[in-house]
């Protein structure tokens, strides 16, 4: 390579990384946007220099705040959810954002993408095709918008729905999809090429089974929609839609083909080769070279995923006795636990157990021929591909195996051995499974707890409901998704000493919404036992440590009107809360920090997702697992 062009392509890698920079400490939004310069300064434009560029910006409304208006910074933010959590205007993730922002009528937030429109010359905001945003809330983002933005902007339906509801608002001009499509017959919503089978939906319902390896024909994109290897819709669709920027996520190709399910119907469960080109797509069926290599790096992906166990061990060992490597027979969430108690941290306490491993959950299932009830339902191919089917099927299931009998002799042991450690005290019966230590698969959350157990037959059908729980609904959808062989999975329990917590709650030894904010402590608190209250709703206390200023910021504090505690009868029983909203003083809060990062050096410096309670001025750690972003 001459000088010159060398010099040429240092000068071209200067300008990308001063670009990068630059989006990277740009405004993170703007309260109103004056000028298109201002729109250029943080909007991004999809398909640029083609007939399909669309320049645009991200929209959110703070309706708890005066109806405030944030013009996203798109440079710098992916998602709306990627902002509110980035600003901590909201900690709100997952499940419960998308339920509260989206599908709520008395939502928090109004989100929502402006965006101009290239073939009509037109300004346009516009809605997720899922969005039950009430009438009454788009006229008052039209009016925000028109009054803060330097260009008049029309409203874009983008579903059936959204547009029956501003119909009858008067005022308010519209834009169509089918006004900017006209006759197209054709958009590439994503470019890219798959290799996958096809499925033609004439309808999508809750009985349809979609397959990781599927390329989708639809009518129309739905609400939901999992992982896939590509999307084709027979009516248009905005580039801006939800299930559009998660295709640019996948990497799938996306398109808007006319008479789609007319055109590919020879097509129909055939697997094929399907690409995406900004003028037209190719489709051809799949060779067996190419369906050789899919099966090969499924295997790769699977074997990377495939869960360890080791049935041999059959003693009842106590957490003490415990360290990592026990998780290969008493799971992730025990043994993690034994290698905090054993690290003998100043300042935390690890509460008292012992655990059931492996082997007797084997044995259970065994001895009552629940392996041939459950090989039949992973081999059933209306269980496997209907959904509404198999949670039918997997409520029958975890009945069956909380009514089947239990091993004397195992019931036995456990009974002795509580009577002897734990006597008169509440036992917290915990799962503790194998899929819980697998790369990028935390098994957070689904598997089943039951609170201050007391009573000999009460703590017998509590470690059958946890084996039980091995087959939630949830659980055995996550594990499909993440590639986890269902038949490897197996169930420890844990009999841990219940701590009746005045406190409690999760940290988080990094900042979970912000990658930026190095060396950073996430904790959420909670007056009284850390277990849901209403499904989570309230909002909990939520601080973060920020140890470059060693000082402590308040996101929010709690909202809870009741808290939950042990029932002297068993179980636990909620409780008014009256008086100050206050869980955590900055004594505590940094005696939690110093606690997350002793316990993340415990772990090799990799950040962990911690669960804790505090009583009587002691902390005390109830779980500690790997911290997977997302998870």
């Amino acid at each position: 390579m001459s000088c010159k062009r060398k010099l040429e392509w240092v000068i071209a890698l200067l300008f990308v990384l001063c670009a990068q920079v630059a989006a990277q400490t740009g405004p993170k939004s703007l309260p109103a946007i004056k000028s298109q310069a201002q729109f250029d300064s943080i909007s991004v434009t999809y398909d640029a220099n083609t007939p399909y560029a669309l320049p645009h910006v991200m929209i959110v409304i703070d309706r708890k705040d005066g109806n405030k208006i944030y013009y996203v910074n798109k440079k710098r933010y992916s998602f709306h959810k990627d902002f509110v959590n980035g600003t901590y205007l909201s900690l709100e993730r997952g499940r419960e954002f998308f339920q509260n922002n989206y599908l709520n009528a008395n939502r928090r937030f109004i989100l929502g993408t402006l965006a101009y429109q290239l073939p009509l010359k037109r300004w346009t905001f516009e809605f997720w095709e899922g969005d039950l945003i009430p009438a009454d809330q788009i006229q008052l983002a039209y009016d925000i918008i028109n009054k803060s933005f330097f260009a008049p902007v029309a409203f874009k339906p983008n579903s059936l729905r959204q547009d029956e509801a501003t119909r009858s608002l008067a005022g308010m001009p519209r834009i169509l999809q089918s006004d900017i499509a006209a006759e197209q017959e054709y958009q590439a919503l994503n470019v890219a090429k798959g290799l996958g089978r096809i499925h033609i939906i004439p309808k999508l319902d809750d009985h349809v089974e979609i397959g990781s390896n599927e390329i989708l024909v639809l009518d129309e994109v739905p609400v939901h929609l999992p992982p896939v290897a590509g999307i084709i819709t027979s009516q248009p669709s905005t580039p801006l839609s939800h299930i559009n920027l998660l295709a640019k996520g996948w990497g799938i190709p996306n398109a808007y083909i006319k008479n789609a399910k007319e055109l590919l119907k020879q097509y129909d469960g055939w697997w094929v080769s399907f690409e995406t080109l900004r003028e037209k797509y190719t489709i051809k069926r799949a060779d067996m070279n190419q369906l050789r290599e899919y099966q090969r790096r499924q295997a790769e992906r699977l074997d990377v995923m495939k869960p360890r166990y080791d049935l041999s061990e059959t003693r009842l060992l106590g957490l003490a006795q415990q360290r990592s490597r026990s998780s290969l027979a008493f799971g992730g969430k025990s043994a993690n636990l034994g290698e905090v108690l054993n690290a003998q941290l100043p300042g935390i306490v690890v509460p008292g157990g012992f655990t059931i491993p492996f082997h007797y959950h084997d044995e259970f299932i065994t001895r009552n021929k629940l392996d041939d009830v459950i090989f039949g339902l992973l081999n059933d191919q209306k269980f496997v591909h209907d959904p509404a089917y198999r949670r039918e099927k997997l409520v029958q299931l975890r009945q069956q195996i909380e009514s089947a009998d239990f091993d004397p002799e195992l019931r036995k042991l456990v009974l002795e051995k509580v009577a002897r450690e734990y006597a008169g005290k509440g036992l917290f019966v915990r799962s503790s499974s194998n899929s819980e230590d697998l790369p990028n698969f935390s098994g957070a959350g689904l598997y089943t707890t039951v609170p201050n157990v007391r009573g000999e037959q009460e703590l017998i059908d509590a470690i059958r409901k946890v084996w039980a729980s091995l087959w939630n609904f949830e659980a055995y959808e996550a594990r499909e998704r993440a590639g986890v062989d269902h038949s490897k999975i197996f169930m420890a329990v844990l009999l841990q000493e219940g701590i009746n917590s005045e406190s409690s709650g999760v940290m988080i030894s990094t900042d979970p919404f912000n990658a930026d904010n190095k060396g950073a402590i996430y904790i959420s608190a909670k007056r009284g036992l850390g277990i849901k209250v209403v499904e989570g709703q309230r909002i909990a206390e939520q601080v973060i440590f920020r140890p470059r200023t060693n000082a402590v910021q308040v996101l929010t504090r709690s909202a809870e009107d009741s808290l939950l505690t042990f029932d002297e009868k068993g179980g636990v029983k909620e409780v008014p809360i009256t008086g100050d909203r206050v869980v955590l003083t900055d004594d505590v809060i940094r005696r939690l920090v110093r606690a997350a990062l002793a316990i993340k050096r415990v772990f090799g410096q990799r950040d962990q997702d911690i669960e804790w309670a505090y009583m009587k001025g002691q902390i005390y750690i109830i779980q500690s697992r790997p911290f997977i972003p997302g998870g």
